[in-house]
């Protein structure tokens, strides 16, 4: 594998383990993710800064909240400043646990910036953004059809 690729492919992996650490409702794997003072935006426009305070904003909508889950589609991966830095652009899709159709309301756009931290990536901020396209119901569902055919059968 090339340098370039070894880095998306981190960014990539650091991305798709968040998404899987809040389908699997483990606020613990999911901060641990995090730099120490890493930012999540969730998206209701909740702000939460630093690893502890992260994973204590996420236990309790996971005790409390059969949480739907996440797909996602990676668009971009990019080096920032002197490589040490990351920037991961995706767009993902929700759907409740125990159905098989994405509910479109709850499509976002996501941004991540890694940052390097002893060797390995840890995220610095996460943001999760509606993707409401008000008064655009064809871009709804462009993206919807898209995460759709990204997902593919018996996906999780």
């Amino acid at each position: 594998m090339s340098e370039p690729d070894d880095w998306s492919a981190s960014a990539r992996r650091v991305y798709f383990g968040l998404l899987d650490d809040w389908n699997r409702q483990d606020a613990a794997a999911m901060a641990a993710r995090f730099s120490e003072r890493g930012s999540l935006v969730g998206f209701d426009g909740s702000a939460i800064d630093g690893r502890a305070c992260i994973e204590a904003h996420l236990q309790p909508i996971f005790a409390a909240h059969p949480t739907p889950l996440f797909v996602a589609k990676v668009r971009e991966v990019r080096r920032l400043a002197s490589g040490q830095t990351l920037l991961l652009r995706a767009v993902a899709g929700m759907r409740p646990r125990g159905a098989s159709e994405l509910e479109q309301r709850l499509n976002a756009v996501q941004t991540l910036v890694l940052v390097l931290c002893d060797g390995a990536y840890r995220i610095e901020m996460f943001q999760n953004t509606p993707a409401a396209f008000h008064g655009r119901p064809e871009e709804t569902e462009k993206l919807t059809a898209e995460l759709r055919d990204a997902v593919g059968p018996g996906a999780p």
